[in-house]
């Protein structure tokens, strides 16, 4: 197959589990790579370059009941608690990532943004062909989303500098995978306002 443009048809921009705790020096739960909070300030700069061409933005939260029944297996690996509906770095950093009123917001119990959510509906009432994933984590809810957006026939694009893993390692095997499964998947913030730029003059 030969390789696809980096935005193919209506795209829309998933901004998966920026949360408050991405910007505290410590995130509840869970282990991040160094230059993990650089990624998510950086990841502003999509979300301000997808409303200036009137492309849709989804804000994905993870969040876990008071009572932690819907935690399932997610607490069986190395993570500990975390996206406690309680804790105060589980609200979607909205203000940071300048989150405007005809943006959308989606909350989630597992990993993939699809599972057991309305994602799949939204995107099909947007006509989404190309799905542009920032936020974290690359090895975990991003690569989930990824895939379950590839399996879905999505054109899926990740934005390296605006993802963060669980390590260095983990992010860097992550968008591997990522690479494998759509040739020309992983970009550069750069990269990726270039296209929306281009896109939006196309259309002015």
């Amino acid at each position: 197959m030969p390789r696809q443009p980096t935005l193919v048809g209506n795209p829309v921009l998933i901004v998966v589990d920026i949360q408050k705790g991405a910007f505290m020096d410590h995130v509840a739960g869970i282990p991040v790579m160094p230059g993990h909070r650089e990624n998510m300030e950086r990841a502003r700069s999509v979300v301000d370059a997808a409303h200036g061409a009137g492309i849709p933005v989804v804000f994905i939260q993870e969040i876990h009941r008071r009572d932690m029944v819907d935690y399932g297996r997610e607490l069986d690996g190395t993570e500990d608690v975390h996206c406690h509906e309680d804790d105060p770095g589980t609200p979607v950093a909205f203000e940071e990532m300048g989150r405007k009123p005809t943006d959308y917001f989606i909350h989630k119990r597992r990993y993939s943004a699809f599972y057991g959510t309305e994602l799949e509906i939204l995107l099909k009432g947007l006509k989404a062909q190309t799905l542009i994933l920032i936020g974290g984590l690359t090895d975990v809810c991003v690569h989930y989303t990824f895939v379950d957006g590839h399996q879905g026939d999505y054109y899926c694009r990740v934005i390296k500098d605006c993802v963060g893993g669980s390590s260095t390692a983990a992010h860097d095997a992550a968008l591997n995978a990522m690479e494998y499964l759509q040739e020309g998947a992983v970009l550069t913030a750069d990269q990726i306002i270039s296209a929306l730029g281009a896109r939006r003059a196309a259309a002015a």
